[in-house]
């Protein structure tokens, strides 16, 4: 069975596939924020799914992230430093993109366990 949460007609938020979680790639709802800010609204959103598929960032299992200027690594990382759970690390790509508006710094996409 899958089940597909917040879905419009070109995409939902998060599908659920057995015990595997698959979000949407996430970006940050105020971007007049700088990386870090729209870092830590990410994060925040996929906390928020995450709970609403009955899993949590503990249970990640991958990531990918997307920097509009991959010169801000370190500003994302402070955020996502501070928010992944000591031992719990996911395997992780972080690459430079154009992402869909120049308003975006970044993109973020989780795949979970549940």
């Amino acid at each position: 069975m899958i089940q597909r949460l917040e879905t419009g007609p070109r995409m939902s938020q998060a599908v659920i596939h057995g015990n595997t979680i698959y979000l949407a790639g996430q970006v940050a709802d105020d971007t007049t924020q700088d990386v870090t800010g729209q870092t830590r609204q990410i994060l925040a959103a996929i906390d928020k799914l995450l709970s609403d598929c009955g899993t949590d960032k503990a249970r990640i299992l991958s990531a990918t992230i997307y920097l509009a200027d991959i010169a801000t690594f370190s500003q994302m990382n402070a955020a996502w430093d501070a928010w992944v759970p000591a031992g719990h690390a996911p395997a992780r790509a972080t690459v430079e993109a154009k992402l869909a508006a120049p308003k975006y710094k970044v993109e973020i996409q989780v795949i979970a366990a549940r």
